[in-house]
């Protein structure tokens, strides 16, 4: 009995150099699949031609060295380093990092290794399976390279491990760690979100270099990711945990090792001995006798198995429901409908259920190739693939479609980026910016890192903040240094900042403009050395602006990609009478921002009056000709709108509310189209808490700065906000806010009416990605983020029903949630997944949630792709999704409508607390 129902699938991708966005140039969401030729006929499966995906990786080419195991060393924050051996297993899908000697018949052992790797459950020692890795970096720039560099007594520990043979290699007492760190050795892992690795091949390795390897593991992530594409998410996420659970190495997991996998992704189990009665039944009816059943199951039979499962709770699942009601439960001539044909498909579904009038005949023809090429669990009431793959569709494919990204609530041609539309100037876009990008925690206390830029990078931002001083003077060399002044923050150099962002360029020299926002409190002799190495280790990706380039409008991210902006300041004459403040430090509302901020609240005293004097200190003149954008004080919009189009403001949140309040807001929107506005959160957020994004961008301010380093609800909505273009940090600004100076506006300017319910959801993990602990028992916050009488954000927020012990695959009470949206340019929905508390007096966790633009929100029956705390789909958490219906009307709806539908959801969360009670 075959077990998998597959088909050879398309061609693999070559990898883009580079990591190039794609364009987007179909109209329709549902082409963007193979271009598969409607006459090929695919075979119905055999063994000869099954396509497993745990094979997809089989082909790629990898140095034999890093099959056998190579030697790497790891580095510790403390500066310690310690000896490990990194070895890729015979499949290609888990790395190993291990205590051992590399080479050794003993350490190249994938059961030796996979059974270590369970018992020591040491920090030292790692398993990583390449569907966790979300990057691979070059160099030494993040926080533990940086830490052990400044380390004096690391060197000894280095010099111990550095080197196999004890030769000339080998680094000498007299060296530093910064000089023996090479960056052309150094790499890092980013898994599971959050997660790294950093690693060092020793200079000894000679045999095989270190881009050997990385490029190596770079094509292995990448086919990864393309070859997923045809497999289920179930079936990815058992893959997943297989290794860690599968006894002994085998390949083959029994009764007490499938409960273990069960629990791990979260399907629960009633009884023990009900679970080994589904087990026993299904072993007899694949053939299986005791003595096999009790040696357990084939990965493909633990897929099957799984799946058996989950159709037993069929009948319950919405999918039954919304296939009977889109297609019915019978066919004409009587019997159970068992599929659906592409023209049915096309005119009840995609037409009149999801709203894509746009979808064609053969678009849906390709996509049923497609679909029919899936490699999922076979199930006994399966259908046979269709002699044409391209005529019909089961209703395990069309669940599968409905769970699939193509299928995304988010709008695909939306996510993805168009070259056609970077050409516009830049003030015309909103820009991804964080705040005071340094540190690593609060305001006062936490550590600044150089590796918090690599994390701003990767996570999309385009807009980076560096606070300068003057630091110590060093072979008589001035070193300026990037901290929250006057605070307990510690202290890193300048350089190694521009460094780190110069590197990040030469690996990913297509990226659209890198605008460093500098608060800049150096005297002169700092600045010229602040030139100097802009200069110097940018060079050619430094964008100089000629005073011709100054005049008319600004330039467009094309005509600066792969460049490095300055924001600082430009004065025509180097006078700073009317350059902006640097705020950060006293809050607009009086409040102190630093353990300091006293000594600076009254109206005079020495203090008070050198910090001023070092804040207008003049402008080195080689520092401002590298400048583009010169910011200056706000005296009023009409002014300012007659100023250079490089000049710029920028306004704590405090300001913007109270400009938007008592300013013409029109009048800054316009402002906003040729000008450009920075944002950043008040000085009173001493924990780097975020304000919400939604009001500056309802004004049109560019670069709205949030404090990356904390993972809070509005950091969530940004990561929402730019999915959009391909998530290259910049995204066109809706054309009701580019076409201010022509239009008249108007009180409710396209309002809509935008319901959610909440259906189910797929392969949910625990929180954090724990590997043990109890099934969870999710349950879906819905929130709805809006401009409320064209002023102020707010937001309206509604929790679903419970679904007790089942993150797998659970079903929830289809609670239907309304929403009155205002403002839908900028509106935006959050979807949030929390595990309910048993115990009262403990929070609920948060596992995963998505941000969408209500802009780019598909209506119909759509998926919901989720996301971890880091923005990532690495790991577990990159087969979880939630299926929902979505429904949007366009029109005012009346305010005691509103009132209403809120008295009413009232009146039932008090009835569900009052059952609680019970």
């Amino acid at each position: 009995m075959h077990l998998y129902q597959a088909q050879t699938s398309p061609a693999r991708p070559t990898r883009p150099s580079n990591n190039a966005p794609i364009s987007a140039s179909s109209s329709s969401t549902i082409s963007n699949f193979p271009n598969i030729p409607l006459n090929k006929q695919l075979s119905n499966p055999t063994k000869k031609n099954k396509t497993l995906f745990q094979h997809c990786l089989k082909d790629i080419a990898v140095p034999r060295a890093l099959q056998e195991g190579i030697q790497v060393l790891r580095v510790f924050a403390n500066g310690k380093t310690t000896r490990m051996t990194m070895k890729l297993s015979d499949d290609k899908f888990t790395l190993f990092l291990n205590h051992g000697i590399p080479g050794s018949t003993k350490s190249s052992s994938n059961k030796r290794w996979s059974m270590m790797s369970r018992k020591n459950g040491s920090e030292l020692d790692r398993v990583i399976d390449v569907g966790g890795i979300s990057e691979i970096q070059r160099g030494h720039s993040r926080r533990n390279f940086q830490l052990a560099r400044t380390r004096t007594d690391s060197i000894k520990s280095l010099m111990s491990n550095i080197s196999l043979d004890n030769s000339s290699t080998a680094p000498s007492s007299q060296q530093s760690m910064a000089d023996v760190l090479d960056p052309s050795l150094c790499f890092s892992i980013l898994f599971r979100g959050a997660w790294t690795l950093d690693l060092m091949m020793p200079s000894s390795s000679t045999s095989i270099s270190r881009d050997e390897i990385l490029n190596a593991l770079d094509q292995i992530v990448y086919t990864y990711q393309s070859a997923k594409v045809m497999v289920s998410n179930d079936v990815l996420l058992l893959r997943y945990v297989w290794r860690e659970a599968e006894k002994e190495t085998t390949g083959r997991a029994g009764s007490n090792e499938l409960q273990k996998i069960l629990k791990r992704i979260n399907y629960h189990i009633p009884s023990t001995k009900k679970f080994t009665d589904s087990y026993d039944k299904f072993g007899k009816m694949i053939h299986l006798d005791r003595k096999m059943r009790k040696q357990g199951l084939t990965f493909e039979q633990t897929a099957s198995f799984l799946h058996k499962l989950k159709r037993d709770s069929w009948l319950a699942k919405p999918v039954n429901r919304y296939w009977n009601r889109l297609f019915g439960d019978q066919m004409k001539n009587g019997k159970a409908r068992k599929d659906v044909s592409a023209q049915t498909f096309l005119t009840k579904f995609l037409h009149d259920f999801q709203g894509e009038d746009e979808a064609t005949l053969e678009q849906v023809q390709r996509l049923f190739i497609h679909l029919n090429a899936l490699q999922l669990p076979r199930s006994d009431d399966a259908i046979e693939i269709p002699d044409d793959p391209s005529s019909r569709i089961d209703k395990v494919r069309f669940e599968a479609y409905l769970n699939s990204e193509e299928n995304d609530a988010f709008e695909p041609l939306r996510e993805k980026y168009n070259k056609d539309c970077m050409r516009r100037p830049i003030s015309e876009y909103w820009i991804n910016s964080s705040h005071n990008t340094y540190l690593t925690g609060d305001q006062i206390t936490s550590a600044s890192s150089v590796d918090m830029y690599s994390n701003a990078l990767y996570r999309g931002c385009r807009c980076l903040e560096l606070d300068i001083w003057d630091g110590e003077i060093v072979d008589m060399q001035p070193c300026p240094v990037v901290w929250h002044g006057h605070t307990m923050t510690s202290k890193i150099l300048f350089k190694d900042i521009i460094r780190a962002i110069k590197l990040f360029l030469n690996f990913h020299p297509d990226t659209f403009p890198l605008v460093l926002s500098f608060e800049n409190h150096c005297s002169i002799p700092y600045q010229e050395v602040m030139a100097q190495q802009l200069v110097r280790i940018l060079g050619s990706s430094l964008y100089i602006p000629s005073e011709t380039s100054l005049q008319g409008s600004l330039p467009s991210p094309m005509d600066l990609k792969g460049m490095v902006v300055v924001k600082g300041r430009r004065p025509t004459d180097l006078d700073l009478d009317d350059a902006e403040d640097y705020e950060d430090d006293v809050s607009d509302d009086g409040a102190p921002s630093t353990v300091f901020g006293s000594e600076y609240a009254g109206d005079g005293g020495e203090q008070a009056a050198n910090r001023k004097k070092n804040t207008n200190s003049k402008i080195s003149p080689s520092l401002a000709r590298l400048t583009l954008f010169h910011g200056n004080k706000l005296k009023s919009w009409e002014t300012s709108i007659l100023n250079p189009t490089h000049y710029m403001h920028s306004f704590s949140e405090n300001k913007v509310r109270s400009l938007a309040r008592k300013t013409d807001r029109r009048t800054w929107t316009v402002y906003n189209e040729t000008h450009m506005s920075r944002t950043y959160p008040a000085g009173s957020r001493v924990d780097s808490s975020n304000y919400l994004p939604i009001l500056p961008w309802s004004l049109g301010c560019q670069m709205v700065s949030l404090n990356f380093q904390t993972n809070d609800v509005a950091l969530k909505l940004n990561d929402g906000r730019f999915r959009e273009n391909g998530s290259c940090g910049y995204v066109l600004k809706p054309d009701s806010l580019l076409e201010m100076h022509d239009k008249v506006e108007t009180k409710d300017p396209n309002t809509l009416k935008v319901a959610i319910r909440i259906l189910s959801g797929a392969c949910i993990p625990k929180p954090n990605e724990q590997k043990t602990g109890e099934v969870i028992n999710p349950y879906i916050k819905v929130s709805m983020y809006d401009i409320k009488n064209g002023e102020k954000a707010g937001f309206q927020s509604f929790d679903s029903g419970v679904c007790g012990n089942n993150g797998f695959n659970p079903i929830f009470t289809s609670d239907k949630f309304s929403f009155r949206v205002d403002n839908p340019a900028v509106a935006m929905l959050h979807l949030a997944i929390y595990d309910k508390e048993s115990t009262p007096t403990k929070p609920d966790a948060l596992v995963a949630s998505a941000s969408i633009p209500v802009s780019v929100l598909r209506k119909g029956l759509r998926s919901v792709k989720l996301f971890d705390t880091a923005n990532t789909r690495s790991g577990a958490i990159g087969f979880a999704s939630l299926l929902i219906e979505v429904k949007k009307s366009i029109g005012v709806v009346a305010a005691n409508d509103m009132d209403d539908f809120i008295a009413r959801e009232a009146t039932r969360a008090k009835k569900v607390a009052i059952m609680a009670e019970f």
